[in-house]
């Protein structure tokens, strides 16, 4: 069992803002990481079920990113170039075109965006705008698009919104999929915005993910994703689709909605994009949507250089063909049955999400966060989601191996036995 080795809490008790999260439930002072594992400075080994909150697909420190990057760097490679013509953009959108949009029949133009997520998402929203001529944006309950003050508009977490110190407009929530039961969200919405009288304004977009990922493991069905995209086009409003959290491999396919049939005008990328764990987004935008004039959203970082030269090794290495997406599907029967394992130890608790997003439901905030902190005293971060904390969540390196997999989840399993061993939820 590892010990919590952090070496000295009180410079960031001293120095750094309140704001800090992660470092207040895994305290350890992190020092090494290979693959889905973290090393302490004294070697204690955590297995890793966070993966950067989805930024880490492909583990870390992949030795072929990682090869390719120093190589970059120790040539005197392009660092930080605006949005200049380089080798390595060039290199990128090459294998992102050949390997990524041409094969799935996407015409969808690239923009690099400053390097979050949310940046992504205010980029599409004034995308949607500056088309249309509208100002609504139509999101969802449990969406979660950024905190910057527009993406804000559009999640509904209620905890992040209540930071803004300010209203939030410009957006109409609608519920999503499977949000009330019997309650068929998307023919509400088209009736709504079919009546001269629903009361919503035309809107320019209608954005969403196919799995919230911080809103619980939500997983929109083929059916609704495909009334949503007819209902867009119906009422003349662009379909965003935010890919930042579920894309790259993360739902078992490069994007979450391409076996959904369906083709959004605009998707958001960002956290896995990069492949290596360094910060860039894009939004990918139909051509005939593609009207911003030079620098109309810029930002200095828009872009990343050294991300650029890990993405296209990302690309080139896992998605040149069928077999790596093959493997996925076999993973993600893996954790669904391993899920079903912890589950089980909880009276009531369901599996959620799909792919490699899933999670357990247990019903409680705190039973969640008991199982996540027992969790990590025994070596396994993991982290919970959902309105209430009440999702355990898993989203480990999509390359995570079997064996690590099966050790990672006999941990959970261990945690969640033992709490409710010491709970009124324990199973009889």
């Amino acid at each position: 069992m590892p010990k919590d080795m952090a070496k000295e809490t009180s410079i960031y008790e001293r120095r750094e803002s309140n704001a800090r999260s992660y470092c207040r439930s895994f305290t350890a002072s992190f020092d090494t990481a290979r693959g889905s594992e973290l090393f302490t400075d004294d070697g204690t080994r955590y297995i890793d079920f966070l993966a950067g909150c989805s930024s880490l697909n492909y583990g870390h420190n992949d030795p072929d990113m990682k090869d390719a990057l120093v190589e970059h760097i120790l040539k005197d490679g392009i660092t930080h170039g605006l949005d200049f013509h380089t080798e390595a953009k060039e290199a990128f959108l090459h294998a992102f075109n050949d390997l990524i949009l041409a094969p799935r029949n996407m015409d969808h133009r690239v923009m690099f965006t400053g390097p979050t997520g949310a940046n992504a998402v205010e980029a599409a929203m004034k995308i949607a705008r500056k088309v249309t001529g509208r100002t609504n944006i139509i999101s969802f309950t449990n969406g979660f698009h950024g905190v910057t003050m527009g993406a804000l508009a559009a999640t509904g977490n209620g905890y992040h919104r209540g930071g803004a110190g300010m209203d939030k407009a410009g957006v109409t929530r609608m519920p999503f999929d499977g949000y009330a039961e019997g309650l068929d969200s998307a023919a509400l919405l088209d009736k709504m915005l079919s009546d001269p009288s629903g009361g919503i304004d035309a809107p320019a977009a209608i954005m969403f993910e196919t799995v919230q990922g911080e809103g619980g493991l939500n997983a929109a069905s083929a059916t609704w994703v495909k009334k949503i995209e007819k209902i867009a086009r119906d009422h003349g409003a662009l379909l965003i689709i935010d890919d930042i959290q579920a894309g790259c491999g993360r739902t078992g396919t490069f994007f979450s909605f391409e076996e959904m049939g369906v083709t959004p005008d605009l998707v958001t990328m960002a956290k896995s994009v990069s492949g290596f764990g360094l910060p860039m987004a894009l939004v990918l935008v139909r051509p005939e949507h593609d009207i911003f004039g030079p620098a109309e959203h810029n930002g200095t970082f828009r872009g990343n250089t050294h991300a650029f030269v890990t993405a296209r090794v990302a690309i080139e290495k896992f998605w040149a063909d069928d077999a790596f997406q093959t493997e996925l599907t076999r993973k993600a029967e893996l954790v669904t049955s391993a899920l079903q394992e912890v589950a089980s130890h909880i009276p009531g608790a369901t599996l959620k999400g799909r792919g490699l997003m899933q999670g357990v439901d247990v019903g409680s905030g705190e039973l969640a966060g008991e199982i996540c902190a027992r969790a990590y005293e025994l070596g396994l971060v993991v982290e919970t989601s959902g309105p209430r904390d009440e999702v355990v969540k898993i989203l480990a390196p999509i390359t995570t191996t079997e064996a690590v997999f099966c050790e990672g989840f006999a941990i959970l399993s261990a945690a969640a036995r033992d709490v409710a061993a010491r709970t009124k939820f324990a199973a009889q």
